[in-house]
């Protein structure tokens, strides 16, 4: 009995700790694929001569639009018609983790051109940001944000949400 009540007490000091160490993990594997995907096609880009797009998907085949992305790929339009030729690369994000787009991405999707940069409409280098979100208290920086600025510089940092994953305050 002593051993067994030893165990519950053990159990109990160290399931907190461990809890904010699997989620914690959560959110940087999630925002480790993305930002592997991005790096990714934006290194394909120049290697094929090609626009490489990175796009949320439904059904990891068809680009899609939105701002939650749980399933994107990276797709090329290898003879330039515009619709997509090849699927390059699928990358998910598993429930409860929340990976969300800004609004600078637009149509829900990241061209890298040839040159490896990534461009707007109006062909001004990309400044944009994703929120990888955990709806918990534990970790407390419960966010991760991925950041892409000057069309190709891709970074990550963590950021409390204060334990919610609300689209304005991630964005």
């Amino acid at each position: 009995m002593v051993v067994v009540a030893l165990v519950a007490i053990l159990a109990a000091i160290g399931y907190p700790g461990m809890s904010a160490l699997i989620n914690g993990n959560r959110l940087g594997g999630s925002a480790n694929e993305m930002v592997a995907t991005l790096q990714y096609a934006r290194m394909e880009a120049i290697r094929l001569n090609r626009t490489v797009t990175v796009c949320r998907s439904g059904d990891g085949i068809h680009c899609a639009t939105g701002d939650i992305w749980s399933t994107w790929i990276a797709v090329v339009d290898s003879d330039r018609d515009g619709a997509v030729d090849d699927v390059l690369r699928v990358g998910t994000v598993a429930a409860p983790v929340q990976l969300r787009g800004s609004s600078s991405i637009r149509d829900g999707r990241i061209d890298f051109r040839s040159d490896g940069l990534a461009r707007t409409i109006d062909s001004e280098l990309l400044n944009a940001s994703f929120a990888a979100c955990l709806p918990t208290s534990s970790p407390v920086d419960n966010v991760r944000r991925i950041s892409i600025v000057s069309g190709s510089r891709i970074s990550t940092h963590a950021e409390s949400g204060g334990g919610r994953c609300d689209a304005t305050a991630n964005l």
